[in-house]
């Protein structure tokens, strides 16, 4: 089975590919085509994608984030993480 088939089933099985897992099974079953490379790039980020799609902010995590808005200063990254789920749960999400 050759490192590409190995990389499509871990994927599909983890919903993740590491760096260390593809030097991993390249070093073991020898080097991917550039096709396949891509093919393997493309599916992890429609995998990311599509696990950003389905997160749902609740409304205790919208409640918390706007507390977080009126109390921490503005260019924090706490302000930050909170002003992107307020964001994201006002737009449907």
């Amino acid at each position: 089975m050759s490192a590409f088939e190995k990389l499509k089933e871990l994927l599909k099985s983890q919903g993740k590919l590491s760096t260390d897992d593809v030097e991993k099974l390249v070093k073991e079953h020898g080097e991917m085509s550039n096709d396949e490379k891509m093919w393997l790039e493309s599916e992890k980020l429609e995998i990311e994608k599509k696990a950003k799609q389905t997160e749902t902010i609740t409304m205790d995590q919208y409640l918390a984030a706007l507390k977080v808005l009126d109390s921490a200063a503005e260019d924090s990254d706490e302000y930050k993480t909170a002003e992107a789920l307020v964001d994201k749960y006002e737009s449907g999400g």
